[in-house]
Formats: C-alpha cells, structure tokens, sequence
C-alpha cells in the first residue's frame, strides 16, 4: 500500500486488505525460497560435491575437530565419543586383480598382454672375450615404462607380377579385400577411431591432430565418412540387440539431451538419446530429436514386462496407455534425491526420510552379499523390507499433515513425489526380478555427458544415430567383459559376408559366448 492511499476505516474492510497482504507476503516468502534453492542447485552443480553419499557425524570417527579460525575446545568439555568402534585401516598388499607379471627391482607391474621389447646390454669386459671364456651365471632385469607417438603403421602388401614364360600369361595375387570398398582404412583403423571416440571420448578431429602430427596426411572428411560408413554396417547387429532388449522381462528406461543439428543460425537443436537396459545385460540406445512419447511408443509398445524409470510423465502415461501388457515401477534412487537435496531445507523431516531409504538399500546390499535370486531374494524383501516401506509412507502422511508447510518447501515437495508413486515403489516388493533403482542404467547413460564435454555435439542427426548405434555395441561389449577393439575388428570383417537370418550371432553377447565356447 503506497503511502498516498489511505488506510481503511472499517474493520471489515481493514481485515480484507490485512488477508490480501498476508497472501501476497506468503506468496513472496514462497517465491524467494523457490528462487534461493534455485541458486543453491546451481552452486552445487559448479562448485559442490556431486555424491550423494551420506556419513553420519557419529559414523565418520572424527573426535574433537578445531573450527577453522577459531580456538580450541575448554578442557573441561566433554568429549565426543564414536558410537561405533572403528577398525583399523591396514594397506592392501596387492589390488584386486593379482597380475600374472609382477615384476621386482623396478617396481612396475603388468600383466602379459603388454608388449616388451628387451635390449641386451652385455658387459664391456666380455666384448673381446669368446663364448667359452666366460659363464652366464645370473640375469638381472630393469624395467621402464615407455610410449610411442601413436600406432598408426602402413600395412604394404607386396604381389609380385609374374609372367608365365611358356604361356606368355601374367598373373598376380587381388588386392586383399577391404572393410570399405575402395578405401585405404584397415579394420584396424576402423575399430581404433571407433574406440577413441566413443570410450575414451576422444573427438575425430583431436584424432586427426594426432594422425598428421605420425606424418601422415589424409583428409579430416575421411575420417567422418569411415565412422559413418562403418555404423552402417554394423546397423543390423545394432538392430539385432534392440530387438534382444525388447524381449526383457524387465526393463529400465531413461533418456539424456544431446545437441545435434542446426536448428538456426548459431543454435543447435535439443534432441534426446533414449536408454533401454535388459535382463541379459545388454542396452540399446536410440536417438530422438524429441523428447515426447511417440518418440519412444514405437519400441516399447511391443515390450511385455516391467519397466521401471524415473518420475518423467512420458513414463506413466506411456505405461497407463498399455497397461495390460506392462507394469510400471519406478526408481528409489530418484525418490532419495528429492530428500538428500531437500535436507539443507528441513533436515530433520528429510533426514527421517533418508534413514528410511538407507534401510531399505542396507537390506539389498545384504542380498547381493548373499546371493539370493528368485524366491529367496523375495523372501528377503518381503520380511526385512516392507515393514520399512510401510513406516517410510505412513511417516511421509503424517508429517505432511501435522506440519503447515508452503508449496514451494522442498519437504514437501519430495513428499509429494513419493506419495505419488507409492504403488509404483513398491512393484520391486512384488517381484524379485525388478531392481530398487535405475541405477545400473545411470552408469551406462553416463559415456553420453561424458561424451558431450569433449566433442560437444553431434553436426547432424544422422551423426547422433551413428552415437547410438555404436554406443549400443560398445556398451554392450563393456557389460560382457569383451574388449571392444577386439570386437569390432572380428565382427567387421565378417558382417559383409554373414547370413542376415544369423546376424544375432554377431551381438557382443553371443560373440561372447560362442568365443568362450571355443576356449
């Protein structure tokens, strides 16, 4: 009210102004937190921790800490006492992995797939001595770690012409057969740029940097057109592992914005690569330049199963329009995020919360020291973590009720968002199949951000299909414990020459199989 109105004189119309200032005043209060946990998000992403660990004070075996500035404790102050006793830290004498070489006086340790190349370096004192003036009794071996300025090598095949003198006929050997007809790029170049880009995120032209800087000179578009070229070729066994995937019984769904295309001069369109992670340890990724559902309607709809994601409404809508075929569960891991980023807020309502779910993934951590699988893993479930569930939701109702809390609270907020999913939470109780998270899918999404930090964005929506297609293989390969380098040479030579009707057999899963078959 400015100072040039008048106040009211009347009490009824004092109380109306006094109801409509106290309604705007609550609706600033609320706008200025919203903003100020808008700020805060933003400081942690740039200059916070991203774990979302959480290690009890009482837990962390710190005893009497010093503010920094500040002085110590009196004497006579009580000492903070753990209320657990903690062991002993003692180093570990060798990793997890024992190697099959462990080399001694250099210290340096490898195992035998690392090339050596051994320098004889004779005393001066037996150079004008023969072999029977002195005794080999001992060797001494020093080690060094060294590198060369790249691998590329020129591979030349030499096919002598000949001529037949009695027939006067010349003959000679054919070139030897290319992955790319009509190319100079080995397999072996192939699958290296493939691997340099797509696991080690290395963009094509730092490659093309290092590629001149070994002296040799080709074009920077060659190296695109290869990459294209060869996800082509392997597009079918990319075709092969999302139909795999699509046949899960259960399977987890999220999605991550990748910039590709120019949408207008100096902006870049916002498309989307979708994940799918089956039971038999496989992903598939696809690439959307939306984010809408009828992006991902098209492979889903044949899905039977559980499919368990994040809260995105693609999601439920997704899953409510094909419910007959398709049970929705959702992921604990998100709902905890809501708390764990809420508790700076309301630390004590968020941190009940999270006690709670901590329970919850203390029980499943129990289950994979156990082993349990199917019936007994249900078992588990059933006894040592629905009760928990149970106190989770009924605390989240009553604390929603029993505290007056604005729409903008973060309490209230992560609240919300798990009450609104309850039935969803709960299908992992039900089914021993379905895990408590998504979080076995956030590792394999994570080579995309990772990607996008090093070579930015994709030029064209052709070329972010290329990503998803070899991402599916080289994601793939990761989770079945095969090298991809190795794979990619094998499976390019052979996919011009392979039965379409087999192509299944060249998935990283079956390469897998039949190679350990063999050994």
């Amino acid at each position: 009210m400015s100072n040039d109105e008048k106040l009211p004189t009347d009490i009824t119309t004092a109380h109306v102004v006094i109801n409509e200032l106290t309604l705007k005043n609550q609706d600033l209060i609320g706008r200025n937190q919203e903003l100020q946990q808008q700020v805060d998000w933003f400081k942690r992403q740039i200059f916070g921790s991203k774990s979302e660990k959480i290690v009890p004070f009482e837990e962390c075996g710190l005893l009497e800490q010093l503010w920094l500035g500040g002085e110590a404790q009196p004497e006579h102050s009580t000492p903070i006492t753990p209320s657990t006793t903690i062991k002993e830290y003692t180093r570990k004498r060798a990793g997890k992995k024992a190697l099959e070489d462990d080399c001694g006086e250099s210290g340096l340790r490898f195992d035998s797939t690392v090339p050596v190349e051994e320098i004889q370096c004779p005393p001066s004192e037996i150079a004008t001595l023969s072999p029977d003036q002195y005794e080999v009794i001992d060797t001494k071996y020093t080690e060094r770690l060294c590198q060369r300025q790249g691998s590329y090598y020129i591979k030349r095949y030499v096919r002598p012409v000949i001529k037949i003198k009695e027939t006067q006929k010349l003959v000679t050997l054919p070139a030897p057969a290319a992955v790319l007809e009509r190319s100079y790029a080995d397999v072996t170049l192939l699958a290296g740029m493939i691997v340099d880009k797509l696991v080690y995120h290395l963009p094509l032209f730092r490659q093309h940097q290092r590629i001149e800087s070994s002296g040799i000179i080709i074009a920077r578009a060659n190296l695109t057109n290869w990459i294209h070229k060869s996800a082509r070729l392997l597009e079918p066994i990319y075709d092969a592992v999302l139909a795999s995937v699509l046949q899960s019984l259960v399977l987890a769904i999220d999605e991550t914005p990748l910039k590709a295309g120019i949408e207008k001069k100096g902006k870049l369109h916002r498309g989307y690569v979708w994940v799918l992670y089956g039971d038999k340890a496989e992903t598939a990724f696809l690439y959307s330049p939306t984010r809408a559902m009828n992006a991902i309607e098209p492979h889903v709809k044949h899905f039977c199963g559980t499919l368990i994601s994040d809260g995105y409404t693609v999601y439920e809508k997704l899953t409510n329009k094909y419910s007959e075929q398709i049970t929705h569960a959702q992921c604990w891991a998100h709902t905890r995020r809501e708390f764990f980023e809420g508790q700076q807020y309301e630390p004590i309502l968020c941190q009940k919360a999270l006690e709670h779910i901590g329970k919850l993934y203390a029980e499943e951590a129990k289950i994979r020291e156990l082993e349990l699988s199917g019936e007994k893993k249900l078992l588990h479930r059933v006894a040592h973590e629905r009760d928990v569930v149970d106190q989770f939701f009924e605390g989240l109702r009553v604390e929603v009720k029993r505290n007056s809390l604005l729409p903008s609270n973060r309490f209230l907020k992560a609240a919300n968002y798990a009450l609104k999913r309850e039935d969803k939470l709960r299908v992992y109780l039900s089914n021993p199949d379905v895990p408590i998270d998504t979080n076995h899918l956030e590792r394999e999404i994570r080579p995309i951000p990772l990607g996008r930090k090093n070579w930015l964005f994709c030029w064209s929506e052709v070329g972010a299909e290329v990503i998803a297609i070899l991402e599916t293989l080289i994601s793939c390969c990761k989770l079945q414990g095969i090298n991809p380098f190795e794979y990619l040479v094998d499976v390019l030579q052979k996919i011009d020459s392979h039965p379409m009707a087999r192509v299944s057999e060249l998935t990283p899963r079956e390469w897998a199989a039949r190679r350990e078959a063999k050994e």
